[in-house]
């Protein structure tokens, strides 16, 4: 599960680049109870709040051609050593690495299949406040065209261990952070194979909540999509996938036993 005490390899950041921060704060208001609060001085961008304390950001989108879409950070102790060894094993840079004023370091990458994610190093912010309590991130989760392959390049990266579990139709691979306990208790996400030829490669976070289908409801009702309509999984609990209404997908999940 996640944690709040970020090691190697822990997503410990989430934002979003939007082409309208005032009508996607809003959405994520209605859908998952967060509060906005701008930064001064940051050209739009700001803070995701849930019982005031920070879950993640939203700012304008800075990229060019780019789509909206949910970024994740992963927590490093030396971003300009885990870019290097990025590019060593196939990784390419977006954003070369550089200081959010005291609050950390940063850099942007795409893996060698061109997914994008980021790194942190903490700072005076070592990511967000909350993990695993509603309406909070609570899992990261990796659809790739070939997931041996994602798998050993964040390994190589991170050290995250690696499990194998057969699901119907797929094998899902669960990672967890190098540290922390046994694998369950360091689990971060997982890697799987995509479903569909027409499927994009992308990292996708899911957000701990009580009721799936009531939240599905509230992106249907605030102009947003739901991508896959709630499912019980097994061992897992009960789950679904929507888009805000600029289309940065997002899951859901009611975890079978919840932290």
């Amino acid at each position: 599960m996640l944690t709040t005490d970020f090691r190697t390899g822990s997503p410990c950041w989430i934002d979003l680049g939007s082409p309208d921060v005032p009508a996607t704060a809003a959405f994520y208001g209605t859908v998952l109870g967060w509060t906005f609060h701008p930064m001064e001085g940051a050209g739009g961008y700001g803070f995701f709040h849930q019982d005031g304390r920070r879950v993640g950001a939203v700012g304008p989108q800075t990229e060019e051609g780019s789509s909206p879409a949910w970024m994740i950070y992963f927590s490093t102790p030396d971003v300009d050593a885990a870019v290097k060894t990025a590019e060593q094993h196939g990784g390419t840079v977006r954003v070369e690495p550089g200081d959010v004023m005291a609050e950390g370091r940063m850099a942007q990458l795409s893996d060698p299949a061109g997914v994008q994610f980021a790194l942190w190093q903490p700072g005076n912010t070592a990511g967000v406040d909350a993990v695993n309590d509603p309406n909070t991130l609570c899992w990261a989760e990796l659809h790739t065209a070939e997931p041996a392959a994602a798998t050993a390049f964040y390994q190589a990266l991170f050290g995250w261990r690696a499990e194998d579990v057969e699901m119907p139709g797929m094998t899902y691979t669960v990672v967890s952070t190098a540290e922390g306990g046994d694998r369950q208790e360091a689990s971060l996400g997982g890697i799987a194979p995509l479903q569909s030829e027409d499927e994009p490669l992308r990292w996708v976070p899911y957000f701990e909540v009580a009721d799936v289908d009531a939240v599905l409801g509230r992106v249907e009702h605030s102009s947003g999509a739901v991508v896959m309509p709630g499912m019980d999984v097994p061992g897992v609990g009960r789950m679904g996938w929507a888009t805000d209404p600029h289309g940065a997908v997002f899951a859901v999940i009611r975890s079978e036993t919840p932290s």
